[in-house]
């Protein structure tokens, strides 16, 4: 037997299903905004399942951008499907993207896409990119999604109303951080260690990794994905832009998490990131500082 509970959190108010293990989640946002958090979870599936049609070909073409990043027709095509559809259900909504121009918009609502984070794993035939998308209202997240197509997991998160994660793209169940509570005890991820070196403090990497339990290289968006669900306690960016991180501030501040800059400001825009459990957050932003005397308290 299914029981209904009426939730009221900030400022939404629905029906959620006191059921097993699965949550109905989609059906509990379609109404909101327009159906915008609705639409955000099936885009950002249906633009990573898109990814897939060239994963592993041998044929791939990779081409190299001003910055020597590498991008590839799967990461056009999947960004192009993505604002495709949001143009179609919301005309006047803004969106901005990694391979293509920003479009401005008369309403409140931003959209901001990464069709493949970590397209050099995606190049590689490794199967832990992701495809990121996040909504904002009035400059404020609203919403993001992180998917990993080629793994069918997902996790999503809407401002005030929970995050979700999948292991099969079709049912979904609640999902918070981890409460380790001492960097001594702490997964630590990152996505290339010479990042650190490319921002000038190649040390913090090195700081971050003594202090910590475990360092692995699982990152981009699938390290934010293992903060959000309690599988690994601290990501760090050391140079990221806003499609890169516009999705993971909404998914670990609704799983218990924080994310900001290194400066401790909570914010997509500041060029580097931290997302942790929120328990070690003010610890990992000391040792990459240097304070390496500050509490481990978050």
């Amino acid at each position: 037997m299914i029981h209904k509970i009426k939730l009221v959190i900030g400022p939404f108010s629905f029906v959620r299903m006191n059921a097993l293990a699965v949550s109905p989640f989609p059906a509990l946002w379609s109404d909101l905004h327009e159906g915008r958090l609705d639409a955000m979870v099936e885009i950002a599936i249906k633009a990573g399942r898109h990814t897939l049609v060239h994963f592993r070909q041998e044929k791939l073409a990779v081409d190299l951008k001003s910055d020597e990043s590498p991008v590839t027709i799967a990461d056009r095509e999947a960004e192009q499907q993505a604002r495709r559809r949001i143009a179609a259900r919301f005309p006047n909504d803004s969106v901005a993207g990694e391979e293509f121009d920003d479009v401005p918009g008369t309403s409140e609502y931003r959209w901001t896409i990464d069709p493949i984070d970590g397209t050099k794993s995606f190049v590689c035939g490794v199967p832990l990119y992701s495809t990121l998308l996040a909504l904002e209202y009035r400059d404020e997240p609203l919403g993001g999604a992180i998917v990993l197509p080629a793994l069918e997991e997902a996790v999503v998160a809407a401002t005030g109303g929970g995050c979700y994660y999948t292991k099969d793209l079709q049912g979904w169940q609640p999902t918070k951080v981890s409460d380790r509570q001492d960097l001594s005890a702490a997964v630590f991820v990152t996505s290339e260690v010479k990042s650190f070196a490319d921002r000038g403090d190649p040390s913090a990497f090195e700081r971050l990794q003594a202090r910590c339990w475990l360092t692995r290289t699982w990152g981009d968006g699938y390290g934010y994905l293992m903060v959000a669900t309690g599988r690994a306690d601290v990501m760090v960016d050391p140079i990221c832009n806003a499609w890169d991180v516009a999705a993971i501030l909404p998914i670990l501040t609704e799983a218990g998490g924080r994310f900001s800059d290194w400066e401790g400001q909570s914010t997509v825009r500041g060029g580097d990131g931290v997302g942790t459990n929120g328990r070690l957050h003010n610890a990992a932003l000391a040792v990459l500082a240097g304070k390496t005397k500050e509490s481990n308290a978050g």
